[in-house]
C-alpha cells in the first residue's frame, strides 16, 4: 500500500427553513495502493470503454461496502468511482476505478 485515502459519502439534506444543503461524511480512512494511467497491459485493455484516471486498491472494509455513490479523497485530490469490483471473488480485496475531479474555472 503506498498511501493513505478516505472515503467519503456525499448527501443532501435539508435544514430547518427547508435549504438543501450538502454534507460529506467521512466513512473511512484506509491505507490504498494507487496506480495512475499510464501504459501498462491493464490499462490497455481498460481504455477502450474506461474513462477513469487512476485505479486505487483497498482491503475490504468490515460492514462497509463501497459504491460508485462514493468519493475517494487522496493527496488533497478527489476521485468518483466508476466503478468497484472484489478482487478475485475472495471479499479481502477491493479495487475501484476512479476518474479524478476537476473544478472548473469559468473562463471561457
Amino acid at each position: 500500500m503506498n498511501g493513505f485515502a478516505d472515503i467519503v459519502a456525499v448527501r443532501r439534506v435539508k435544514d430547518s427553513e427547508g435549504f438543501a444543503t450538502t454534507v460529506e461524511e467521512t466513512l473511512a480512512s484506509i491505507r490504498v495502493y494507487r496506480e495512475g494511467r499510464h501504459g501498462s497491459q491493464r490499462w490497455a485493455n481498460l481504455a477502450a470503454f474506461s474513462e477513469a484516471t487512476d485505479l486505487f486498491r483497498f482491503r475490504c472494509i468490515p460492514g462497509q461496502p463501497v459504491t460508485t455513490d462514493h468519493i475517494i479523497v487522496c493527496d488533497g485530490e478527489r476521485y468518483e468511482i466508476t466503478s468497484v469490483e472484489d478482487v478475485k471473488g475472495r471479499g479481502m480485496y477491493v479495487e475501484a476505478l476512479a476518474k479524478k475531479v476537476v473544478a472548473t474555472s469559468g473562463k471561457g
